[in-house]
């Protein structure tokens, strides 16, 4: 399976950090494809919702950044993960930046679905989507539940399913083995 871990830790010697790679290196070692984007080394621009992506350069967005390399991860993927360290009770600025930047992933054209409306498909096939969660010392079960439901909504409108939750207080190995699991 194809794993891209889109890594929103903005400090590379923190904790989270070396969480994640020791959970990627476990991932490998199961015989998983695993590539790794640490975000904080990527210019991302940000979205500013010109919805050129989706009329003038349909499925890619007119900023040069690498917001395309993103993209092409995430589409060419069977999962990705978010991975993230909770600061002030959300997902890092740089984990967010990255997601608002796969508006191209989807069409411009709406449809209901479910009672909603959503964006309708650009892609015949999307990966599925886990989250892992760095929890701080001011993180609490609340600030899990309620990013956790955000990042859901972002997996529904993104043509998935969140498959995959965990925090990072457990041995990685273990929880590499349940991602795997989850795929």
């Amino acid at each position: 399976m194809r794993i891209t871990i889109l890594n929103g830790e903005p400090n590379p010697t923190a904790a989270f950090d070396a969480y994640q790679k020791l959970l990627a290196e476990r991932l490998k070692a199961l015989r998983h494809v695993v590539e790794t984007l640490e975000l904080r080394t990527l210019q991302l621009k940000g979205c500013s919702g010109c919805f050129n992506c989706w009329l003038r350069t349909p499925g890619e967005c007119c900023k040069s950044d690498d917001s395309a390399t993103i993209c092409r991860a995430v589409i060419n993927s069977d999962l990705v993960l978010f991975a993230s360290p909770i600061v002030m009770g959300f997902t890092s600025a740089l984990l967010k930046r990255a997601a608002d930047q796969m508006v191209p992933l989807v069409h411009p054209y709406l449809a209901v679905q479910g009672g909603e409306v959503h964006h309708r498909a650009r892609y015949a096939r999307y990966p599925k989507l886990g989250l892992l969660l760095g929890a701080g010392h001011d993180t609490d079960a609340e600030d899990i539940e309620i990013t956790t439901a955000i990042w859901s909504r972002t997996a529904r409108n993104l043509k998935s399913t969140l498959s995959f939750v965990a925090v990072a207080d457990r041995d990685a190995q273990e929880v590499a083995d349940e991602l795997a699991l989850a795929a």
